[in-house]
Parts: C-alpha cells; structure tokens; sequence
C-alpha cells in the first residue's frame, strides 16, 4: 500500500475526517469513521420511520451482518454483541458456577477490565492474582506461566498492553498452560482487532472481548464477546429474553440455542449500522497489510524522532509490539496538552506519550509530528 495508492483508493472514503486541521495520531484510541458510517446510522434510523416495528426485520439483519464479520475478523465463531468489553467479562465471571473465582490477570489490562476484577474481589465474588511487569515496563511470559497452577479458574489477559503496545508473546503456550489445569482463558483483544491478525481456533481461547471503538472506526457501543463452541454449554446470568429459542414468540422459556444463549435483553441497535463501513473496510483492506503499513509508518516515525532529538522508545522487536509508538516523558499529560494546542493529536498514559500513525497518514505528517514533539520536549 504506497502512499499514492491510498490518497487514490481510501482517503477519499474518508473526506470528513480528512478536512480537520489536525494531524490526528490518536488511531488507537478513537478510530476515524469512513464517510459511509453516517449514512449507514441513516438507514437504521431511516428503517424505523418507514416501516415502525417492522424495523426489527432490518435490525436483526444488521446485527447478524455484524457477528458474522466480527466472527470473520478473529477467526471465531460465535459472536455476541455487547455494548462494552466489560459487559463480555461480567458474562464470562457470570457463567462460572462458583461462590468466589479464582482469576489471573495483569497489572495493566484496561480500566474497565480491572476495576470489575477489582469489584468482583472486593465483594469476595472472585480471588485475583495480580501479576506485575518484571522487566521495566514489560511483562514476562514466564511470570504468567508460573502464576497459573490446580487453583486457578480463569486467566483474564490482553493480547496487546493497552498501555504500552507489548504484544503479549506466545500466547498459545499461556492458553495450553490453563487448559492443562482445567481452567479457562479469556483474552482481550481490544488493541489487536483490526491490526494484528487474530486466530481464535488457532489460539483455542475459550473466550475473546473486544470492540470496534479503537482500530475498526465503529464508534461506542458495538463490542463483543466470542464464545468458543465448547463452552457453548456454560449458561451466564447475564443473560434476557433475546436469548430464547424464538424471542418474538413471548413463550415462557428458559433455555437458549446454542451462541445466542449468551445474548440478553433487547440490544443496542445503531452500533450495528456505525460500526458496519469500518469493519467492511478492515476486511476488505485485510487485517495483514494494515499490519505491515503499520510497521512500515511507526519505523519512519521512529526515525523522524531521532532526527529531532526525540528519545523514543525502540523494541528490539517491532513485530513483538501493536500499532502505537511510545515516547517517554515525565510530564506526558502537559506534554500531550501542549502537542494538541500545536495541531498533533496524541493521548497518553502514565509517563509515555502514545503516538499511532494509520493508513490516514502521511510521511509528511509524521515527519512533521516529529518536529513539533521535538520542538515541545
């Protein structure tokens, strides 16, 4: 994908978000949405004014289209929708037919998925291991392997640091760790989907979450969770009349089939139709060479930074790290302030500014980036 070939082909896909006057390196945090996401929220609206309660034909439709090519993109297959990330991990904690779990997690999984671990252990609902980074602010697989053993229920862990962008390395060896114990593993990948090629089946995760907020330009609310087919048979609390066998019957049941089980109530609709044109962009585009400009564009920036005496921080291993690039600062919050009043949108966490460059970008914006961050630090 050269540069002209994505003026030709994608920018103009994305002409409302081109126009801002900003150079916008925030792509892991809120996606930019293609132009056809508003119409795409158009139509869904637009199907409830024309046919009223004959809109669920259309809806349903929408949301089918959605699991099917989420399911698609991670190489799962039973998808459920979700309004939050959070939402799939209280229905996993939910499942478990146990008085208190016992959980292992990071130090640093996303705040949404912490502090429900941390409500859950507060309530004495669930005992968690809390493992820390040991090399500076890495984390070990070795660490993680030790701390899973016979005791342990589930292990809650992100394929990519949402902090740092550390790849979480062998992934498959953690998840063979906990089958061994006869525990489950739920995996966030929440700063994977849409960058880095995911294989569910492959990894054999029991359970993934993730979104379409971040990578996949969908905007709040369309979140998921993926169920692998062998625990189709765990039954959640968290569950509602969308997950009967035939919900518009209004027959009293119980029981669900098999996937839609892990639905609930009446969903949230419009996320459907936001989040469509950019996950049929990411498919379309192909999860792998996003994967590769990505790298391609962090490299670059990485070397605009050097050359404007910027310290940022170098991987020994690009592939071992996500789509963002981090540049250390003991007053990364100011710093990140001062960089938007300068036109560079950026966000931060901790003491390291996080930069993340897409196929939006180009070399002369990251050049330029460069040189304003340099000129601020």
């Amino acid at each position: 994908m050269t540069e002209d070939w994505l003026k030709e082909r994608v920018w103009p896909h994305f002409s409302l978000v081109m126009k801002r006057e900003e150079i916008y390196l925030a792509n892991h945090s809120l996606g930019r949405p293609p132009d056809l996401a508003g119409h795409d929220v158009a139509s869904g609206i637009g199907a409830w004014y024309q046919d009223m309660d004959g809109a669920w034909k259309w809806w349903l439709v929408a949301m089918n289209w959605f699991r099917e090519n989420t399911a698609k993109l991670i190489g799962g297959d039973y998808v459920v929708p979700k309004t939050s990330a959070g939402q799939g991990l209280r229905a996993v904690l939910n499942a478990l037919p146990l008085d208190t779990i016992n959980v292992v997690t990071t130090t640093e999984e996303f705040d949404s998925i912490d502090f429900i671990l941390r409500a859950y252990e507060e309530r004495g609902r669930a005992k968690v291991n809390w493992v820390p980074p040991s090399r500076g602010f890495l984390f070990d697989t070795a660490d993680l392997l030790a701390a899973i053993d016979e005791t342990t229920d589930l292990v809650v862990i992100s394929m990519v640091i949402y902090s740092t962008g550390q790849i979480i390395d062998d992934m498959a060896q953690i998840i063979r760790k906990v089958h061994s114990v006869d525990a489950l593993v739920l995996v966030d990948v929440y700063h994977a989907a849409g960058v880095i090629p995911i294989d569910m089946f492959s990894l054999s995760a029991d359970f993934m979450i993730g979104g379409s907020y971040k990578y996949l330009r969908g905007g709040p609310g369309a979140c998921w969770l993926a169920v692998h087919p062998r625990n189709m048979d765990l039954k959640t609390l968290d569950t509602g009349w969308f997950a009967k066998e035939d919900p518009m019957s209004f027959q009293r049941a119980s029981d669900a089939p098999r996937g839609d089980a892990w639905l609930e109530s009446t969903p949230a609709i419009l996320p459907f139709y936001q989040s469509r044109a950019g996950l049929q962009f990411t498919l379309d585009l192909g999860v792998p060479r996003i994967r590769e400009h990505s790298l391609m564009q962090q490299s670059m920036l990485r070397d605009a930074f050097r050359e404007n005496g910027v310290e940022c921080f170098e991987p020994d291993d690009p592939h071992t790290f996500g789509a963002f690039s981090l540049v250390p600062c003991d007053d990364a919050a100011g710093a990140v302030k001062c960089l938007k009043e300068a036109g560079v949108n950026v966000d931060s966490r901790g003491d390291k500014i996080r930069f993340s460059p897409d196929v939006l970008n180009s070399e002369d914006e990251l050049k330029e980036a460069a040189r304003i961050t340099g000129n601020i630090l």
